[in-house]
């Protein structure tokens, strides 16, 4: 229904603004596309991969270990 309304109103353009209009669909894509990435959950499958260091280290003897190695 819309996409017929945006049609015929499309007709009526110039060229150029036909331009503008395509520039700024990308825009608005490109502008969604990203807010998009922020709604997708986090993801813990790195979780347990130090496990096999936890007889050896406290987690706070790791967290200072991160600082060193970065």
């Amino acid at each position: 229904m819309i996409e017929g309304e945006i049609e015929s109103k499309m007709q009526e353009l110039s060229p150029e603004l036909k331009k503008e209009l395509l520039d700024y669909l990308d825009f608005l894509m490109q502008k969604y596309k990203h807010s998009e990435k922020k709604t997708k959950k986090f993801k813990f499958d790195w979780e347990g991969g130090l496990s096999h260091l936890k007889n050896e280290f406290t987690s706070v003897e790791l967290a200072h270990k991160s600082l060193e190695w970065r």
